[in-house]
């Protein structure tokens, strides 16, 4: 037979470490992505699906006048394509793939945000063979290339 106390001191450490792992916050917090778009747009609601999948808490938010969306997140013209995300305090206009986010997100340079121009075949939320996404970045020093994915 136990003693007591052997039992009792078992109860106390298995209750302590169950409440300590209840309290651990978790190892990876899903990142939150605002999408703006056009309601009628079906390769935006593709590439909010693709954020979903890769770990995105995604918020879709259907505006008519995108463009006005575009100016006062200051997207350069020569960069807009059919949406435009915030994520983490940047923007992300387009097709951008998650390794490009992640790696912005990763690296916090100081640019307002990335972007996929246009609508590259094959990219996330986008049929057709994969053609080259080259994605780049634009803010205060301007617009430089961020990677081709």
């Amino acid at each position: 037979m136990m003693p007591r106390r052997l039992i009792l001191a078992g109860a106390v450490a298995l209750g302590a470490a169950a409440a300590f792992a209840a309290f651990q916050p978790s190892p990876v917090a899903a990142r939150e992505a605002v999408v703006y778009k056009n309601p009628q747009c079906g390769c935006c609601k593709g590439w909010a699906t693709y954020l979903q999948r890769n770990g995105y808490k995604v918020t879709v938010i259907d505006v008519e006048d995108i463009e006005g969306i575009k100016r006062r997140l200051q997207v350069p013209d020569n960069l807009h394509s059919c949406h435009t995300a915030m994520i983490d305090g940047y923007v992300v206009e387009g097709h951008v793939p998650v390794e490009a986010i992640d790696k912005l997100l990763t690296k916090r340079p100081n640019f307002t945000g990335i972007a996929s121009p246009g609508m590259p075949s094959g990219s996330p939320g986008m049929d057709g063979p994969k053609e080259d996404n080259v994605v780049k970045a634009f803010g205060p020093g301007g617009i430089r290339v961020f990677g081709t994915y």
